[in-house]
């Protein structure tokens, strides 16, 4: 298995790039939302692969870091989401975008993507919403010092006030999305309770 690529970057081309490793050009496919945080041709990059063998054809995919490929393994894992299709989403929305929608359960923004409907977008949730946590979403959370279980139980004290926040967002009007970004915009800490969370994250939505 290829589990990186790292070379100068020697082309671009719509979405594939080019690395050149050991004298030979790798062609790799990455979402379109990678393209603008590429390094300048020549540079070197660092490219985490997926390696698909197929009878027909074998293929490279490519992120800029291992979580992204990781939630492409994910997305390809969901019956009747192929590598093309799981490209298109990450090309329409972030990775960080794509998880808030999952663990929201927001099918419309997925089914945004090309070729993925309500329901393939409903499955890829009710597949996936189990695996991505909204404490993994809130990477901006602080931890209480002492660690161990008590780090552990304030943690998730901190994410169920956040998650109370988002949903009273979601209540007052506001899509998913951006009931979950102003909620990242906030350090939530563990004295802080739900309504606490809503009234910093609604400081953020006035802007």
């Amino acid at each position: 298995m290829i589990s990186y690529i790292k070379g100068p970057l020697t082309a671009i081309e719509e979405d594939v790039i080019v690395v050149e490793a050991g004298g030979v050009g790798m062609g790799i496919h990455v979402p379109l939302s990678v393209l603008d945080r590429l390094p300048g041709i020549g540079r070197e990059v660092t490219v985490y692969t997926y390696f698909q063998v197929r009878e027909d054809a074998m293929s490279l995919y490519g992120f800029l870091n291992r979580q992204d490929r990781d939630m492409f393994r994910q997305l390809i894992g969901v019956n009747g989401v192929g590598p093309k299709a799981a490209l298109g989403i990450l090309s329409t929305m972030t990775p960080d975008d794509l998880r808030m929608a999952i663990v929201t359960g927001d099918a419309k923004a997925i089914s945004r993507a090309p070729g993925i409907g309500p329901k393939t977008a409903q499955r890829l949730i009710l597949d996936l919403k189990d695996k991505i946590s909204m404490e993994e979403m809130l990477g901006n959370l602080a931890l209480p010092c002492d660690g161990g279980a008590s780090a552990a139980l304030g943690t998730a004290s901190m994410g169920e006030a956040a998650k109370e926040a988002v949903q009273a967002l979601v209540a007052l009007g506001y899509s998913n999305m951006e009931a979950n970004k102003a909620v990242k915009q906030v350090e939530v800490t563990e004295t802080m309770t739900a309504e606490d969370v809503l009234k910093a994250s609604l400081r953020y939505l006035s802007f």
